[in-house]
């Protein structure tokens, strides 16, 4: 069995390599050619399996050099996991991230169509979708209501996708995958940045860390786990879509509690808040209902919060004292 997987070098790229590697398939991913001539920081992530994938330089923006990948590889199964995912509230950059998000799902689609119309699909969605949510938690049905332009773009991909089923027969799952982190989660999203944070708080390489509101709250799972649902889509007789996601809600403040408690501190006496960190308020939180994955997938998040937090405080007190 064959695979390409775009966004390979990301969290979930990797983890999703590592998986399907486990499971005897033949793994190719996407990479910017950048990231080829700093392999030792861009694909950190892929460390342990460098050598047992093929990776094409190539961008998503750019329907000739994926038409040629795709013809060259004609996978079985394809995870468009690439994207820009900056959520960029004030729409600052916008247009690259239209250009990248929307472009590049409609050029994989349509290359797929052409060249390999019987490879699965799954499409990367998000929990932004639902964005100004009307009611939760969020399922299948709930209308979607994007209030960012990256929330946009993932809307745009999954009806893409969604018409590239219905009209074509491609074989395209959604998988609207709310938050998920891990050890490899960038520096920029709030649950590193904690972890980090505290970590270099007990070390006593700083001696604050600001953050924006702690009363916000998010539906946060594992990363390995959400992998694995994204696989399980592609196994199934019927493509559909399918929300991914814990069903419980934490809060930022949780999140620094367990940090700074497992290192024995007390995370009121560094973190500090700046409003200027604020994200625009939700008045119905985002948090999902992934009944039918566990009904039809027979999936379900394994890792707590709690776990996964502690073992990303024990991954960066390894990096950071190793000085990595």
């Amino acid at each position: 069995m064959k695979a390409l997987i775009t966004g390979i070098s990301g969290q979930d790229g990797s983890f999703l390599a590592e998986l399907l590697l486990a499971k005897g398939y033949e793994v190719h991913g996407i990479v910017r050619r950048s990231e080829l001539e700093n392999p030792d920081t861009s694909l950190q992530n892929l460390k342990e399996v460098i050598n047992q994938i093929t990776l094409h330089p190539a961008s998503i923006e750019a329907y000739p050099s994926m038409f040629q990948i795709v013809q060259r590889v004609k996978p079985e199964e394809c995870y468009h996991l690439a994207a820009s995912s900056f959520v960029s509230y004030s729409f600052d950059d916008e247009f690259s991230i239209f250009n990248s998000n929307v472009n590049g799902t409609h050029y994989i689609l349509s290359i797929l169509k052409e060249i390999a119309p019987l490879c699965k699909f799954y499409f990367a969605g998000s929990s932004e979708l639902f964005g100004r949510a009307s009611s939760y938690p969020q399922n299948e049905n709930t209308p979607f209501h994007p209030r960012s332009a990256y929330g946009i773009t993932k809307a745009t991909g999954y009806y893409l996708t969604c018409n590239y089923r219905d009209n074509y027969g491609l074989f395209g799952c959604n998988g609207i995958a709310y938050n998920h982190e891990s050890t490899r989660r960038g520096h920029e999203f709030v649950t590193r940045k904690i972890v980090r944070g505290a970590v270099q708080i007990k070390l006593g390489l700083t001696h604050e860390l600001v953050l924006g509101n702690l009363d916000a709250k998010r539906d946060w799972g594992y990363a390995p786990d959400y992998v694995k649902a994204m696989w399980l889509m592609l196994q199934q007789d019927q493509p559909d879509d399918y929300v991914i996601a814990t069903g419980i809600l934490h809060s930022v403040r949780e999140c620094c509690e367990i940090a700074f408690s497992s290192m024995g501190l007390n995370y009121e006496e560094h973190v500090k808040v700046d409003p200027k960190f604020f994200r625009p308020a939700e008045e119905v939180p985002l948090v999902g209902d992934s009944s039918k994955a566990h009904e039809k997938l027979n999936w379900k998040p394994e890792k707590s919060f709690r776990e996964m937090i502690e073992e990303m405080v024990e991954c960066d007190i390894a990096e950071i004292s190793s000085g990595r």
